[in-house]
């Protein structure tokens, strides 16, 4: 195990952030990540995934753990699913891939989603009309407090839309080491008709798709939509959709004639935040070193040096700049250090 000092965290997040960890090391097993937790020489310290899901804002005093637990396994199977367990430090869109050249359905709606298989099941990572928790079987965490292994069910998790148990009442206790899911070996459910997957397979003149081609057109819609994190740090979508009354919407609909909207349950209705966001002019709108991303309003940038705080205060300014034009209030899904 080496403790390395003074350590640049740019590479490590996906907004590309040049913040410092006074303190660094990196895990690649349970048995360093037990050792390096019940060092009582660091009594401060932050757990670090893919990156993909924060903002530093600071250089971070803690001790900066990287969590690079890597391994596939197939538990189980019968003639119709497989049992597979992928360990957190995986890459997500590579452990889709690994699904896919096996013909394992049921996550490919969920490609190139970027950050690491550990961090996945905290916000229940979705996209394109299917969430994580539809495949999720369970989960194993490492205690904080007793160093000991805890299994989580899908139940234990209480998923819900961008939430998770560990966002809520056990947020901060454990390090996820490892995820299990249960997929499709044949008879694969497509989900295609959630947002313009249809209309990019039609393009791709594919009438009877598979789910590598489910995953393709996914790949090519979000990289016609969102930036590529190597190329210009992000986050991927900075907010949550906000979710309102009926009563609301109604009320909306009034002022916002071409609002649009998705209903979840009998009184809520889901707005797209990024609808709200370009509505209140910020698509496209660049603060020097950063902004809001020109094809994508959800989602804010990183465009060369720009600093955690001026990405903070950028959100805050959306935040209520909505709150105001709207009467909504939005919520920010990444998670600010």
């Amino acid at each position: 195990m080496n403790i390395k000092e003074n350590i640049s965290l740019k590479p490590y997040n996906t907004f590309g952030i040049d913040v410092l960890a006074k303190h660094f090391v990196a895990v690649s097993n349970l048995d360093e990540l037990k050792e390096v937790l019940a060092l009582n020489a660091y009594p401060n310290k932050l757990i670090l995934g893919g990156g993909s899901n924060m903002l530093l804002t600071k250089n971070q005093e803690a001790l900066v753990i990287h969590v690079n637990l890597k391994g596939i396994s197939i538990i189980s199977e019968d003639n119709n699913t497989v049992t597979v367990k992928a360990n957190a430090g995986e890459n997500w869109h590579e452990f889709v891939l690994w699904c896919l050249k096996h013909n394992f359905g049921g996550i490919e709606n969920l490609s190139l989603i970027p950050g690491n298989v550990g961090t996945a099941p905290i916000q229940n990572i979705g996209a394109y009309g299917v969430e994580l928790k539809d495949t999720f079987v369970s989960c194993e965490g490492l205690s904080l407090e007793t160093k000991k292994i805890k299994s989580f069910s899908k139940t234990d998790c209480d998923f819900g839309y961008r939430n998770s148990i560990f966002k809520q009442e056990e947020k901060g206790k454990y390090v996820i080491t490892s995820v299990t899911f249960k997929l499709t070996k044949k008879d694969h459910k497509l989900n295609i008709a959630y947002g313009s997957i249809t209309s990019q397979l039609d393009l791709m003149h594919i009438t009877h798709p598979t789910i590598q081609d489910v995953s393709k057109a996914v790949i090519a819609i979000r990289e016609s939509k969102l930036p590529n994190p190597n190329e210009i740090g992000n986050s991927g979508s900075f907010f949550k959709n906000p979710v309102v009354s009926k009563a609301d919407y109604h009320a909306l609909v009034e002022n916002f004639k071409d609002i649009p909207s998705y209903t979840i349950a009998d009184d809520e209705i889901k707005i797209p935040a990024g609808w709200l966001i370009e509505k209140a002019g910020f698509k496209g709108k660049r603060f020097g070193d950063y902004g809001v991303h020109k094809k994508q309003a959800l989602v804010l940038v990183n465009y060369g040096n720009a600093k955690g705080s001026d990405i903070l205060n950028l959100s805050k300014l959306i935040q209520k700049t909505i709150k105001r034009l709207f009467g909504i209030s939005i919520e920010a899904e990444v998670n600010i250090l």
